[in-house]
């Protein structure tokens, strides 16, 4: 499920970089009023406009919603251990001896 989030959200900002990318800025209509816009272009006269604004409304909406999940996720994890559970004690503390493995504190001679 996470790679297909993962999928999905790079695919998304792949499409909502170009669509911003191929829109026009405001200083774009001082040059469609002296006869260089595309009024009989694919989208009609305004068309292109709308077509474009609302894709890109929809790219960032589904951008915004795969941020959301993918910060889910990560926060709640599936598997969900601490780090004790993940970790193995036995190989980091030393295994303390005890009963009759106790070594004898008496019989050790001290060193002169």
């Amino acid at each position: 499920m996470e790679t297909l989030v993962w999928v999905v959200h790079v695919l998304t900002a792949v499409v909502l970089i170009g669509l911003v990318l191929v829109q026009h800025g405001k200083g774009a209509d001082m040059g469609a009023a002296f006869g260089t816009g595309s009024a009989g272009g694919l989208f009609g006269s305004g068309g292109s406009a709308n077509f474009l604004s609302r894709s890109t409304a929809v790219a960032a909406t589904i951008f915004f919603v795969t941020s959301l999940t993918l910060t889910y996720l990560y926060a709640h994890p599936l598997h969900a251990q601490g780090v004790m559970e993940r970790t193995d004690v036995s190989k980091i503390v030393p295994q303390v001896p005890t009963g009759n493995d106790a070594p004898d504190s008496k019989s050790k001679e001290i060193p002169k």
